[in-house]
């Protein structure tokens, strides 16, 4: 099996990349090559147990000719198309984030229908969509949720979602996209993503630092662990195509708490005094993307299998144990 993973440099990438490479396959599936596509590396495989062919490609997934060149030469099996330009630095950079973010899908989407027309092997692709396409929330979120994007982040990855639908239908790609939550915790780095403060605050207040949070005590977001969120995307690969019969778009289970929550979770795993080390000073732009999150209802994914991390404990554990 031939893995391929865009956006291999990135916090989720990276941990998906080692992951399989751990395993030594997807599921019950063996694989044999992995190919690995990102801008730039600031991490080098050092070793590799499992016998699987790496390679790593630095360039410019913008650029179609580079693209096709790095994809052609093997066919693929399975995809997890997880590239992008995150939520505040999409609207920074408008053309930057429509290029990446729809033109570069779109692209994949083209190299993926040419291997099945040409060669007969659909590959499966799995699309990191995310719960920015929601925006604006009423009082409950279901499967049955309206889309009304806030950002233009939120946007391209509806365009994405649409997109692999279709080409889904048409029989060129086995296509699933995955809204995810926040995934904590980012390592503290400037990446464009304006709910890093999540990440942060476990962080800081794990190690006994104070921290302004810029939300209120009782702002509520949803959030999941880099390991849950791994463990996810490799389920996405496995579900069968015969268990889509809802659909290709899920949205993955999360937890839903509150900022205070978050605070005492920490305090309990870490053994900090975390109510005394944590200031809040709300940002109500900031608070109006994250903190007005609703409790949320996955049945689709729930019975196909996705899982959240179990608790806010588990969580905040599990967040820092990259």
């Amino acid at each position: 099996m031939h893995v391929l993973i865009t956006g291999a440099n990135g916090f989720v990438g990276k941990a998906l990349a080692h992951h399989i490479l751990s395993q030594g396959g997807i599921g019950e599936s063996e694989v044999s090559r992995l190919t690995l596509l990102d801008r730039q590396f600031n991490w080098e495989l050092t070793e590799n147990s499992s016998n699987i062919l790496v390679e790593q490609h630095s360039g410019d997934l913008v650029d179609k000719q580079w693209f096709k060149d790095k994809l052609e030469r093997f066919s693929l099996d399975v995809i997890f198309h997880l590239a992008s330009i995150p939520g505040g630095l999409a609207e920074k950079n408008d053309e930057l984030g429509r290029q990446v973010n729809i033109d570069v899908t779109m692209s994949l989407l083209e190299i993926c229908k040419a291997q099945t027309e040409s060669l007969g092997l659909k590959p499966t692709l799995v699309f990191a969509s995310s719960i920015a396409v929601f925006g604006s929330m009423p009082e409950l979120v279901t499967d049955d949720t309206a889309l009304k994007p806030q950002m233009s982040y939120g946007a391209h990855k509806i365009v994405g979602e649409v997109m692999i639908d279709d080409f889904s239908r048409r029989g060129w790609i086995d296509g699933r996209s995955l809204r995810l939550p926040g995934v904590l915790a980012r390592p503290s780095a400037e990446t464009g993503q304006m709910s890093a403060f999540l990440s942060d605050i476990i962080r800081e207040v794990s190690q006994g630092h104070a921290f302004v949070c810029p939300m209120s005590a009782q702002a509520k977001t949803w959030s999941s662990s880099l390991p849950n969120i791994v463990e996810n995307l490799i389920h996405c690969a496995v579900v069968e195509d015969t268990q889509l019969n809802k659909g290709r778009t899920f949205t993955l289970p999360t937890l839903c708490f509150s900022m205070e929550e978050m605070v005492d979770a920490i305090g309990l795993v870490y053994k900090q005094n975390a109510r005394e080390l944590v200031r809040y000073e709300p940002n109500s732009i900031i608070e109006n993307l994250f903190g007005r999150f609703p409790p949320l209802e996955t049945p689709y994914a729930d019975e196909l299998g996705f899982k959240h991390d179990g608790d806010l404990n588990k969580l905040v554990k599990r967040a820092l144990l990259t």
